[in-house]
């Protein structure tokens, strides 16, 4: 297994319920994969570097997860087709 990191940066105009499942549905689809979320740690609202769809922030997850090499690329192709989702990046952690 490996350790990866996941950064969401979702739409400001989302609620909070709405923001709640974005995560939930993004954590649901590491879980079917297989991965393991090890971590979920909320930034908050930020100013972005540039502006994105005319908006100047953004809210910011940083999702930490363990799973196999096949876990990104499955997850990645469910993410990029998320409505709130503005951007994302998933990475691979160095042991």
């Amino acid at each position: 297994m490996n350790k990866y990191e996941l950064a969401v940066v979702l739409n400001v105009k989302l609620e909070d319920e709405e923001r709640a499942a974005a995560i939930e549905k993004v954590t649901g689809y590491i879980t079917r994969f297989g991965g393991t979320v090890t971590n979920v740690d909320e930034w908050g609202k930020k100013r972005l570097a540039y502006e994105i769809q005319k908006m100047k922030e953004g809210f910011y997850y940083f999702i930490k997860f363990d799973g196999d090499s096949t876990t990104p690329n499955e997850l990645e192709a469910h993410i990029r087709i998320m409505e709130p989702v503005i951007r994302y990046l998933c990475v691979r952690q160095e042991a």
